[in-house]
């Protein structure tokens, strides 16, 4: 059993010193598992949002590698009726212990449910955060709170609890601020039955959210400028001022990788939209 000093020490642990342990291992058939989880649930999005179409800024990017081919990935992003913004991307060396996989779904303004985030990773340990990133000050806004997130508690208190999962904590301040009261940020050991936990997990999550978008008031055109001003600064920051960006800088150079987040987050929509009319 970890004694409380073990447990903090987990619990503050950087994925820098993750991988410094263990920087070698070959971890390709996780990343097909926990791959195939979010290709599955981004097609659940697919069928509740048909007509999203792909953004010409990520065509090209279906596979891509370092000349070394030490570093590699997919990126795809698209848009269409009631989304603005998925980004559907993995990220890493799966010979070498580190991976990000992304699935991440930003709503327009014609309702103000929570975006959608899922993310899974290896360092080589089993990496898992998600999210539903609140369109309103949930501190002051009770009724957007009661209205979301309430629900949402008793799955994440049974994971909370979960002995298998330790909490892990960002080092990013703004990361740590971005979080929801219902946020997931864990790593776990490197196996099937982690997998399969996290499989239902996340597919709950993704159901009962699919759920909130068809039982959705739409937000009056009064507030929808307001709304994806909030929107665009959360995106932007969200993936702009993550502190794993620097483990991406070792391997690809700090051009590179914004270049890659730039097509990630939507920087070229983001600059190019006007507001919201209806």
């Amino acid at each position: 059993m970890r004694s409380m000093t073990d447990t903090t020490t987990a619990a503050t642990k950087t994925i820098h010193q993750y991988l410094a342990e263990n920087p070698d291992v070959d971890v390709t058939e996780t990343h097909a598992a926990l791959f195939g989880i979010l290709t599955d649930l981004k097609a659940r999005v697919d069928a509740r949002f048909p007509g999203l179409v792909r953004q010409e800024v990520s065509v090209g990017l279906d596979y891509w590698s370092t000349e070394s081919g030490d570093f590699e990935g997919s990126l795809a992003t698209y848009t269409g009726p009631g989304v603005e913004h998925l980004a559907h991307s993995w990220v890493g060396n799966r010979k070498a212990s580190i991976l990000d996989m992304n699935l991440q779904v930003w709503l327009d303004q014609s309702v103000d449910v929570p975006h959608l985030v899922l993310v899974f990773g290896t360092v080589p340990e089993i990496f898992f955060y998600s999210d539903l990133v609140p369109r309103a000050d949930v501190m002051v806004d009770v009724d957007y709170l009661s209205k979301y997130y309430v629900e949402e508690d008793a799955d994440f208190l049974a994971l909370r609890g979960d002995t298998r999962f330790t909490w892990s904590v960002s080092h990013g301040t703004y990361m740590r601020a971005f979080n929801s009261p219902v946020a997931h940020s864990y790593t776990a050991a490197r196996t099937s039955e982690i997998v399969e936990v996290l499989r239902a997990v996340a597919t709950a999550r993704v159901e009962r959210w699919l759920r909130w978008v068809d039982e959705a008031a739409e937000v009056p055109a009064e507030r929808r400028t307001a709304l994806r001003v909030r929107d665009h600064l959360v995106r932007t920051y969200g993936y702009t001022l993550d502190p794993m960006n620097a483990i991406s800088e070792r391997f690809l150079g700090a051009a590179r990788v914004q270049q890659l987040l730039a097509v990630r987050y939507g920087k070229s929509q983001i600059e190019s939209s006007t507001p919201a009319t209806g």
